[in-house]
């Protein structure tokens, strides 16, 4: 074929798919094949190296083939893409050799596309790296303040679960074969009092951890089959100490005909957890606590735990589910305002919803929902 300067660029874009490696193998041969007066060059891409060039084309699948010349733009997807090459090719050599004339002046607007795409691949680049810079001195200031707060939340729960366990090594009678010398039931109360404060701790740790990582770290989201009743019931069980402690009532109201959810029941024990938590510490001694689910509607099931504490002023509702973010009367109060977020984070991630009823001096209650888990004849989960 005669050696003349090339209208005609092929731009065939690719991931790393086993699968893609023959299929671009074979459209690569096949364009090395093709005879005719204008020869076409072909450029493989490989998106995840340069992800600025499929975002500037809008590409949405691949692998993709993208005709660049001056007559225009022509792109083509799917498994054939060879048959669509033969059936334009005859076209796209008529339309590059009708450019002929114009070959100088399809050079400098060749030579201006790849300027351009370099100045937005370098606009992108500054602007991912002031992204990446302002997100790393964030976290550094973050991680700065869950230090502090740390060593200073800790100290309370690691007390008391000292204190408990030092209390029941002193009750045993080395004489007396290690037999306790308190009756069954402090013994119990003991035990039971070091486990909830070690519970607490493991909580916090967890989320800390969690929240440390930045609101971008993916959650480990395992979906099954879910009874919220006695779910509900484990995380009660947990709490009963702090309720008893300031002399709370807790009720529990889920219906027996509640379906099971779709759900991972670990991340759903956190957002009950830390809600049911947040309940207790704001309300007063003497309060009323209250779980409570219903079917909401035939796909979704919908929790509510409510306290009788001070509530949350109008204005601030939508902010208390963001990161770090706390009430002015809070500031004094154990805690990193992480909860709530990783709350909504969790329900988020089951294509759920969670929200706030509240007002001033009458209470507050947190709502969330959870997907229903549908029975089929295949025994599939329903997928939101």
């Amino acid at each position: 074929m005669p050696s003349l300067e090339v209208p005609l660029k092929l731009l065939l874009f690719i991931d790393k798919r086993p699968s893609s490696v023959e299929q671009v193998r074979q459209i690569r041969q096949h364009v090395e094949g093709l005879e005719g007066e204008i020869d076409p060059v072909l450029e493989v891409v490989d998106v995840s190296e340069q992800p600025y060039l499929a975002e500037h084309f809008k590409l949405v699948v691949t692998p993709t083939l993208i005709k660049v010349s001056a007559a225009g733009r022509q792109t083509l997807t799917g498994s054939d893409i060879i048959s669509q090459i033969d059936y334009w090719w005859a076209r796209w050599q008529a339309e590059a050799t009708d450019e002929n004339a114009a070959r100088k002046q399809q050079t400098l607007d060749e030579t201006s596309i790849a300027q351009s795409t370099e100045i937005i691949h370098l606009s992108d680049e500054i602007f991912r790296l002031k992204q990446l810079n302002a997100e790393i001195n964030a976290k550094l200031e973050f991680k700065d303040r869950i230090i502090a707060m740390l060593a200073h939340d800790l100290r309370n729960p690691l007390t008391a679960a000292s204190i408990a366990i030092e209390t029941l090594e002193m009750g045993y009678d080395p004489s007396k074969e290690r037999r306790s010398r308190f009756r069954p039931e402090l013994t119990v109360q003991l035990l039971r009092n070091a486990k909830t404060q070690i519970r607490s701790i493991d909580r916090m740790i967890t989320d800390i951890l969690q929240a440390a990582h930045g609101p971008s770290v993916d959650l480990h989201i395992f979906p099954r089959e879910l009874n919220l009743v006695e779910l509900c019931q484990e995380v009660m069980e947990s709490m009963l100490s702090k309720v008893k402690t300031k002399d709370q009532v807790l009720h529990l109201e889920i219906p027996q005909d509640l379906p099971q959810v779709h759900a991972d029941p670990n991340q759903v024990r956190r957002v009950i957890t830390n809600l049911l938590d947040n309940a207790v510490k704001y309300t007063p001694t003497g309060g009323e606590l209250m779980i409570t689910a219903l079917h909401r509607t035939t796909q979704k099931v919908q929790v509510s735990i409510q306290d009788t504490g001070p509530g949350i002023p109008a204005d601030k509702q939508a902010r208390i589910f963001e990161e770090s973010f706390r009430l002015q009367r809070d500031q004094s109060q154990d805690g990193y305002g992480l909860g709530l977020a990783l709350c909504l984070r969790i329900v988020r991630a089951h294509y759920g919803q969670i929200w706030v009823d509240s007002a001033p001096t009458a209470g507050s209650t947190f709502h969330f929902t959870l997907p229903v888990y549908k029975q089929s004849h295949s025994r599939q989960p329903w997928q939101p």
